[in-house]
């Protein structure tokens, strides 16, 4: 698409609320700046902190963590003996996260896991009070199925890059959600597929927030 679906100043209010940025987060900005790493960016930061504090998070998993820029946002919302399970294929990535949340005084409360976090996730018995689905687009549906009996009632899922993601096609996304017959690439059927699979499941009511690229927020009912 030529033009993004999200208004410009939607974002710029959204950062103008949105809580100081320690020294550490603005290094991270400027890296994420620097080398074109695709990050959530401060306005969807705040809000995943925000998110956190609000279902009173002691534990949250991300399926995919780059290096650590949503965990430093969602870490301060932790208590001192809370728990945030970082995954990531990417060694140095990960590495990179480390160093981070050591820096902010946030390691202490910190998995590191490198790997695939869907393969991963099995591997705790939860709950998890947050979750972030930040992996491959194709693969959200598996995402949300291998956590869904990990989240508590009243804890969320939270997907990143449900109307923008590189390829991400927005229109197609709206039609299929529609019911049309589309010829999508894999990352617009993928988000089609997840928002269709947390619209439709009972357990769970699902509202968009627009900021960043799109952030879909589930949480859960029953």
């Amino acid at each position: 698409m030529d033009e993004t679906p999200l208004p410009e100043v939607t974002e710029q209010f959204a950062r103008a609320l949105t809580p100081a940025r320690d020294d550490v987060i603005a290094e991270m900005d400027e890296k994420a700046d620097r080398e074109g790493f695709p990050t959530v960016g401060p306005a969807v930061g705040g809000w995943l902190r925000l998110l956190a504090r609000m279902v009173d998070a002691e534990r949250v998993f991300e399926f995919g963590s780059g290096f650590g820029y949503s965990a430093y946002w969602m870490a301060p919302a932790l208590p001192a003996d809370g728990q945030i399970v970082l995954t990531e294929i990417d060694a140095d990535e990960l590495d990179e996260a480390r160093a981070f949340l050591d820096r902010g005084g946030y390691a202490d409360r910190a998995v590191f896991e490198h790997g695939d976090a869907v393969e991963t996730v099995e591997h705790y018995d939860g709950p998890f009070d947050v979750v972030l689905v930040d992996n491959e687009k194709d693969r959200y549906v598996e995402a949300f199925e291998a956590v869904r009996e990990k989240v508590p009632v009243g804890g969320v899922v939270v997907a990143d890059n449900t109307i923008e993601a590189g390829p991400l096609d927005f229109d197609d996304v709206r039609a299929l959600l529609a019911g049309e017959s589309v010829d999508a690439n894999a990352t617009s059927q993928g988000v089609a597929d997840y928002l269709e699979t947390v619209r439709s499941d009972p357990a769970f009511e699902t509202g968009l927030l627009p900021l960043g690229e799109g952030v879909a927020v589930s949480l859960r009912i029953d």
